[in-house]
């Protein structure tokens, strides 16, 4: 198979989605491997690393797109890249399709197979492509959210974990799943008092079996969130419901009853985020104010560690892009229930139900496309 990595061009990110020690497995089973030139910079892999792998180096992005018949990628294609994209070209990447309209359409315009790390799924409902990125952004979560408490950055001026006669910062975490629990785990390594929510009371048993002494549990409702988030210095989102978009546990009049300075990190925001007040921004411009409140709601928030993730996510994403390359998508999903799953759309069919849902399109089931 012929496979391209283009360079990524969404704002500040700087991952890239092969490794070059990912670039010679696939060479070495007898695949084509091209990428764009500069792609791996921001990782730390110059050009001449993946010349060494047995790669081939292309001047454009459009010679990339135009060369490949799988395309792997980090983040979802922004609107230079929809006209790049081929009919019946494969699209390996995270697209979080139900958060966004206009990408969901023109990728069934497109026609091409979209196959989406963030809905490849395990039999135990584990999501081994977003588990890697989620560590780093639960991780992240808690450093920009130490960093943006302090006052010159619009925080309440604590410090996270207090001093000794100082109480420390209060940090609630919304949701127990992977981002949760990196959270927890780095919050209370900084000595904060945390308290971690969830909806299922399994997984709350299990971390409180786990966690040190200094994170406590409870049960997700509106009526717990309200009372916790009046005096918790520092709100993370960490709320996943796969292909979906997140559900709103923050509401926007529920700003007025935080603190002033209280900073919140919507790590939710790449599927639509679970603070109604939130909307996407950059490592340029990454926070905004809404009534005194410090809003953090970074899309790519991986990328401003590139080296570390893209490391991370080529580890879990590799065995599944050898995978197609050997196979083709079909015989790949066919054999794989778990790639199965990360198919979205098929040459201009959504195949994959919540995000036909989201916006109220046409729903074709997956199996017409691979039945024998």
């Amino acid at each position: 198979m012929i496979i391209g990595v283009p360079k990524e061009i969404k704002n500040n990110e700087n991952r890239v989605a092969l490794t070059p020690a990912g670039a010679q497995e696939l060479v070495k089973r007898g695949h084509n491997v091209y990428i764009q030139h500069t792609a791996g910079e921001g990782s730390g892999f110059p050009d001449e690393m993946y010349v060494e792998a047995g790669a081939s180096i292309l001047p454009t992005i459009e010679a990339t797109y135009e060369i490949a018949e799988m395309i792997m990628k980090v983040k979802e294609p922004i609107e230079a890249e929809y006209k790049l994209i081929k009919e019946n070209q494969l699209m390996f990447t995270y697209f979080h399709f139900a958060s966004y309209e206009p990408l969901t359409k023109a990728m069934v315009e497109s026609k091409s197979v979209c196959l989406a790390y963030e809905t490849v799924e395990k039999a135990d409902k584990s999501l081994p492509l977003l588990i890697p990125m989620s560590e780093v952004a639960g991780r992240m979560a808690v450093q920009k959210g130490a960093n943006y408490l302090e006052k010159p950055l619009g925080g309440r001026g604590i410090l996270l974990g207090g001093v000794p006669g100082v109480l420390p910062a209060k940090v609630l975490i919304l949701g127990g799943g992977i981002v949760g629990t990196q959270a927890a785990w780095m919050a209370a390594g900084l000595g904060a008092d945390v308290t971690i929510m969830d909806l299922n009371l399994p997984r709350l048993r299990y971390l409180a079996d786990v966690m040190p002494a200094n994170v406590n549990t409870m049960m997700s409702n509106e009526f717990n969130i309200r009372k916790l988030i009046q005096n918790h210095d520092l709100i993370i989102g960490a709320v996943l419901i796969p292909g979906a978009k997140a559900p709103n546990l923050i509401t926007r009049d529920m700003l007025k009853e935080m603190l002033p300075g209280t900073v919140l990190v919507d790590v939710a925001v790449d599927q639509g985020g679970c603070i109604e007040t939130c909307k996407p921004t950059t490592h340029q411009d990454p926070t905004f104010v809404i009534d005194d409140v410090v809003h953090y709601c970074v899309a790519n928030m991986p990328g401003a560690v590139p080296y570390t993730s893209t490391l991370a996510l080529t580890n879990a994403t590799l065995p599944y892009a050898i995978q197609l390359a050997n196979k083709g998508w079909k015989k790949a999903a066919q054999d794989n229930p778990e790639l199965a799953l990360g198919l979205n759309i098929i040459n201009g069919d959504i195949v994959y139900q919540a995000v036909a849902e989201a916006f109220d399109m046409d729903y074709t089931p997956v199996v017409k496309y691979l039945a024998d």
